[in-house]
């Protein structure tokens, strides 16, 4: 006797995607009915109330309302600096700046009940978690300080804008290769320092009178801020040959040096390019002419044809 098809019993066959027959990527369960088709309502699978939590508010929509809201923040603030708007309009920007600030811990309370312990893991939502959390210090007594970092809240715009995240995390990227560099710095600096303390600091004690004077003094030429009107010509009116110091010091310390500051830095964004890249497309190299991937949905094709047959005799022998 055939069961009614609202009877017939359910069982959950795994399968894995191609790309993933030779990782460790998560299998995909089918439910399947004891006769071999396969479940096409949805609905009938649990449901991820989390991630339709996340889709919703890390939206486009969200997120743009989000930025417009941020950029409303930071004109408040700003507004509050004025003393004669704050005379007038006092009141109200301050309800605003607090009506924006619950808007924000909602965002921030939401964003934690979506993906639980692992928002907490991300360091982008650390940060906005410690930007939210400061304006949440009551800004008085010892406190009082903390009132000026409520400014802190337009930094989360680098959270939200994709180009501007990137250029953060090139520069947290670069800071290894910028540790070397600044280390290669240190060294010129003492070096010329110590050379102009010798040279120059008998006549010029207020520029190169001792060891800090002079690193100070060697800074400002490397900016190029009145290095020659200022610094190298007064001091070629008593040392002709002080030229030979300041121009190899310029070109080594401004043209070259840093432009590496600005080399390690762009290298830095552009692998962070890449591996985005990489991540949205983890078988880049995967097309129509790869001969191994149609002989993984061959197989695959015939397990699940084999499968459904042995489901099917089953059910028969029943």
């Amino acid at each position: 006797m055939a069961t009614p098809p609202h009877r017939r019993a359910l069982i959950p066959v795994v399968v894995r995607a191609p790309s993933a027959l030779a990782d460790n990527a998560p299998a995909v369960i089918l439910p399947l009915r004891l006769d071999g088709t396969r479940i096409l309502n949805t609905a009938a699978l649990p449901d991820d109330w989390r991630a339709r939590l996340a889709a919703r508010v890390e939206s486009p929509i969200a997120q743009n309302m989000l930025i417009v809201l941020i950029l409303a923040n930071a004109a408040i603030l700003g507004l509050e600096t004025d003393a004669d708007v704050m005379a007038r309009w006092g009141g109200l920007l301050a309800r605003l700046d607090q009506a924006l600030l619950a808007v924000f811990v909602v965002e921030i309370a939401l964003r934690i009940l979506a993906h639980g312990r692992r928002f907490f893991r991300d360091p982008w939502g650390v940060f906005d978690f410690i930007v939210v959390a400061i304006a949440l210090v009551p800004a008085s007594g010892p406190f009082a300080v903390l009132r000026a970092l409520r400014v802190l809240r337009v930094l989360r715009l680098l959270t939200l804008a994709p180009n501007m995240r990137r250029v953060v995390g090139g520069l947290l990227r670069a800071i290894p290769g910028l540790g070397s560099v600044f280390g290669v710095m240190t060294i010129i600096f003492y070096v010329g320092a110590v050379m102009a303390t010798r040279l120059f600091g008998e006549r010029f004690p207020e520029w190169f009178g001792s060891l800090g004077a002079s690193a100070y003094t060697l800074f400002q030429v490397m900016t190029l801020e009145s290095w020659s009107m200022g610094i190298a010509r007064p001091v070629m009116e008593t040392h002709p040959l002080a030229w030979l110091f300041f121009i190899p010091f310029i070109l080594i310390a401004t043209f070259t040096m840093l432009n590496l500051f600005i080399a390690v830095i762009v290298n830095a964004i552009q692998t962070d390019e890449r591996e985005e890249l990489r991540a949205s497309d983890p078988h880049p190299a995967a097309s129509s002419a790869d001969p191994g991937l149609h002989a993984q949905l061959g197989a695959l094709r015939e397990e699940i044809a084999a499968l459904r047959r042995a489901v099917e005799q089953g059910a028969a022998r029943r």
